[in-house]
């Protein structure tokens, strides 16, 4: 099979267009197309560089950051980066939570490069306002969120809204490449698949002097549960939405796990665990074996996907190798290196310009629900159903969250948090 050239990456990627959109923009391509960018750590600057190399008439106008610094820093890595397509006065460069809607005000496509916790709200505010949305995976960080994302989905069809995620396997061709082969049958009918995030360990943030609960936990977000998810779902689901393509959008029926810390337990390690191991279950009898781990040491390491079938196996991005073997006269090795980070906001802002439309939102909200579910599954020791995890009534993330806003978890009087304790702790 010949392997897709940007040409066709991109005719593919449009393909699902849905309708021409009403803004002017899309019409003749000419005018500016104002972006704004809301969550300006690392992933969010980087998302906003990749969106300005997405087209010279592409210009940021506002950025958002509550953190001390981090919209000044961000705008000073984009302005060398993007001359010309930087132009954010001060009185646009926000630094508090609730503005947001004066964000959103001034933007055509908002950028969220927030922790996972608040992008249900923001994701849902933005599509209200009838803005493109890229936003950073996963969706979610718990069912509730999950079904907004979904009901926002919705909307943004009803308005022709794009909504690009950050799932960029998605827009590789390479990726898309062994999709097409795994579909079309060379590796006979699917028996099993693996799926591993296993890789380093990394600290947690010494809370400061005098710091605020809320600051501490904002600034500290990949620790609490409730901003990240817990990194099953901050960093796997990217594999979990790899195991969900490779079955075409089947869900699992059920899933078990377990899960723990061994060897992060200190009071800045929050609320998280740091490896969960999970074997989803569906309906024919097919499984999905899941491993993430941040324990690094001499534990091995493996970032990559496999699919085993009935004629042979499907090895995706292991060691940045993709192959296909079991099959006479051997295997077929796809050769693709691209930067699927770029490709994606290539696709995104090429659909705006023409008037098309691709959602991505309801694939990455199933995707981030596995996520959801495999934690569910691992926190409580439990078999936890499908059904049970997208009917789950807990909400971890607060909406519209200011400084004010109490934080869902609080430390006891030594600063211990409440860790959850496989075989104790209850699905909700």
């Amino acid at each position: 099979m010949d392997t897709p050239t940007r040409r066709s990456f991109l005719a593919t990627t449009t393909a699902a267009a849905m309708s021409a959109a009403t803004h002017a923009f899309a019409s003749g391509g000419s005018s500016d197309i104002k972006i704004a960018l809301i969550g300006c750590g690392g992933r969010g600057t980087g998302a906003c560089n990749q969106a300005l190399s997405a087209g010279s008439t592409i210009k940021l106008v506002a950025v958002l950051d509550p953190l001390e610094g981090k919209a000044q820093a961000a705008l000073d890595i984009l302005k060398q980066k993007h001359e010309g397509q930087v132009d954010v006065p001060p009185d646009q460069v926000f630094t508090q939570f609730e503005d947001w809607s004066k964000v959103m005000q001034i933007a055509d496509v908002v950028l969220i490069g927030t922790p996972p916790g608040p992008r249900p709200f923001l994701f849902e505010q933005a599509v209200k306002a009838g803005k493109h949305v890229f936003m950073e995976k996963p969706v979610a960080v718990d069912a509730a969120g999950v079904r907004r994302v979904l009901a926002a989905a919705e909307e943004a069809k009803k308005k022709n809204l794009n909504v690009c995620v950050g799932f960029q396997r998605r827009y590789d061709p390479a990726y898309i490449d062994m999709m097409q082969r795994l579909h079309g049958g060379e590796i006979g009918d699917l028996l099993f698949g693996r799926v591993y995030w296993n890789g380093t360990s990394r600290p947690g943030f010494p809370r400061q002097p005098g710091e605020s609960e809320m600051h501490y936990q904002i600034r500290n977000w990949y620790f609490f549960t409730w901003m990240s998810g817990d990194h099953i779902l901050e960093q796997h689901c990217h594999n979990l939405d790899v195991a969900n393509w490779a079955v075409q959008g089947r869900m699992p029926l059920r899933a078990v796990g377990q899960g723990g810390r061994s060897v992060r337990n200190k009071r800045e390690n929050g609320t998280i665990f740091d490896h969960h191991t999970v074997e989803f279950e569906y309906e024919g009898g097919y499984r999905l074996l899941s491993q993430c781990c941040q324990i690094g040491g001499k534990c091995a390491r493996s970032v990559s996907e496999h699919f085993h079938g009935t004629k042979g196996v499907a090895d995706l991005g292991d060691g940045g190798r993709f192959l296909i073997n079991g099959q006479p006269p051997g295997g077929k090795r796809t050769r693709i290196k691209n930067d699927a980070y770029q490709l994606e906001h290539d696709a995104f802002f090429e659909n705006i310009r023409t008037g098309k439309v691709r959602i991505d939102a309801e694939y990455a909200a199933y995707s981030s629900l596995m996520g959801v579910m495999g934690r569910m599954a691992t926190y409580t020791g439990q078999v936890i159903t499908w059904e049970q995890a997208l009917n789950s009534q807990e909400k971890l993330a607060p909406d519209n969250i200011t400084w004010q806003t109490e934080p869902p978890v609080k430390p006891d009087a030594d600063g211990w948090y409440p860790v959850a304790i496989p075989g104790t702790t209850l699905p909700v």
